[in-house]
């Protein structure tokens, strides 16, 4: 990934800095977005930051560089790619990563109940913010043969289509991104493009760690009240995997489809920071949805 420049949008915490990190570690320049800063936070008013990501990055063997995007706003995503193009006359990788949501999730709430401000803000940060993006990004990124574009999103195409997820806007905030890949890769067919839908599984962001009361080092003390996180993963896990397929001379074979984590680490056998190789959406299925005791082996 040497001399090759990516954007991802989305780069504060969660998967997005995992994502910013490892392709980092793959030696790329890396621009990271995100409306958290530390002169400003956003709503989320958490304290991780795109510069503390972008340090990340450059400490990982990268070049991360920390612009303050709102991706709500067309004429600061159009600046900030103007930015990547005059910097380095490229952009070789977009990932898509931006979400927001987990503040507005009403678990298992009909539409007539659910918060309607909450959800349609939900749709604007999960949906608007990667069409915005794509407008202004792609056109940068068509120009170069072997451009990649990665959709990040919460299920595969295969399980979320056999299952409802949470309310009706979260299910559409996760599904549109899985269509939103095969939309753009049909538009950069022609320009020698590829796009993938990706999926981590079961992830320890910040916030996960946070909610069970654990911490990165400590994580399996939250298997006592959840037997199933035995499957979950570091967001370094998504982050290589995706750096390996952007890395990947063949990676058009993937072009339009919908993946994992599990997936790209069996397919281009990387592991997690801790060594294993996390399935999750494959235990997902066949353990947790089935109702059998947690038991992650032959799944990590």
């Amino acid at each position: 990934m040497r001399d090759r420049v990516a954007l991802v949008a989305g780069a504060t915490r969660g998967a997005g800095r995992g994502i910013a990190v490892e392709l980092g570690a793959a030696g790329a320049v890396v621009y990271c977005t995100g409306r958290s800063t530390r002169a400003a936070r956003s709503e989320y008013d958490r304290p991780e930051t795109i510069e503390d990501t972008a340090d990340l990055v450059t400490a990982a063997g990268g070049t991360g560089i920390a612009v303050p995007t709102d991706h709500l706003d067309p004429d600061a995503v159009a600046a900030l790619v103007a930015r990547v193009e005059r910097d380095h006359g490229r952009l070789d990788v977009l990932v898509n990563d931006i979400w927001g949501g987990e503040m507005m999730v009403e678990w298992d709430v009909p539409v007539w109940e659910h918060d309607l401000d909450n959800g349609l803000r939900t749709l604007r940060l999960a949906v608007e913010t990667h069409l915005v993006t794509a407008h202004h990004a792609l056109g940068l990124l068509s120009r170069t043969p072997g451009g990649l574009v990665v959709e990040v999103t919460d299920g595969t195409d295969a399980y979320n289509a056999e299952h409802y997820r949470l309310n009706v806007f979260y299910d559409l905030a996760k599904i549109a991104p899985i269509r939103l890949a095969r939309s753009w890769a049909h538009e950069l067919r022609g320009h020698g493009g590829t796009a993938v839908a990706v999926t981590p599984g079961w992830l320890r962001s910040e916030i996960m760690l946070e909610q069970f009361g654990v911490t990165a080092d400590t994580w399996r003390d939250a298997c006592v009240t959840e037997p199933h996180f035995a499957i979950s993963e570091s967001p370094r896990f998504v982050g290589r995997g995706i750096a390996a397929l952007a890395a990947d001379p063949d990676r058009h074979r993937w072009n339009g489809r919908s993946t994992s984590s599990g997936e790209l680490g069996r397919v281009y056998g990387v592991d997690d920071v801790d060594g294993s190789r996390p399935d999750a959406w494959r235990y997902v299925t066949e353990v947790q949805d089935a109702g059998l005791p947690a038991d992650t082996t032959g799944y990590r």
